[in-house]
């Protein structure tokens, strides 16, 4: 550091890495909407559509996937506090011009931090499961487009993507 005062909010003044303090927040309503995708094969599409996917129903394994990963984005990010998360819903959606499938999911919680990293881990893990159910099918999918939308609440108020 060059004499300024850092603005990194998880390093203290000596540079060491911490979980930021945020007892000092006010509690509110804070929700988050993520999404990404993931192309693959029309063959691979047209399987998870037919459901014959040998391991089983990839949309539903994959939301039940990201609901259980969005609730523990703790576990996943070292800084990142552990919510007492109100609603997580994660949607898949088929599409026919990737091909291959898009996923929404959206966290919400009253506490004292958003829930940003909850919908961003929600996305990314059932993304991960629609690769990991169809990785026999073809092993080129590509994840991609992982990103916050939009989020509302706290101090910063909302914010929304301008190009989603």
């Amino acid at each position: 550091m060059t004499g300024k005062k850092s603005k990194m909010t998880h390093v203290d003044a000596g540079g060491t890495v911490r979980m930021v303090d945020v007892a000092g927040k006010d509690t509110s309503r804070r929700t988050a909407t993520a999404e990404g995708r993931i192309r693959m094969q029309r063959s691979t599409l047209d399987a998870i559509r037919q459901n014959t996917v040998e391991k089983g129903d990839v949309l539903a394994v994959a939301k039940i996937s990201g609901v259980t990963a969005g609730k523990r984005a703790a576990e996943w990010i070292p800084l990142c506090h552990p919510l007492q998360i109100d609603v997580i819903d994660v949607s898949l959606t088929l599409d026919e011009d990737l091909p291959g499938v898009k996923v929404q999911a959206r966290a919400g919680v009253t506490g004292r931090t958003g829930a940003e990293m909850e919908a961003l881990v929600a996305a990314s893990a059932a993304l991960l499961t629609v690769y990991d159910m169809c990785k026999a099918l073809d092993r080129g999918m590509e994840i991609d487009s992982v990103r916050l939308v939009e989020k509302s609440g706290g101090r910063s108020g909302t914010w929304r993507r301008r190009d989603s």
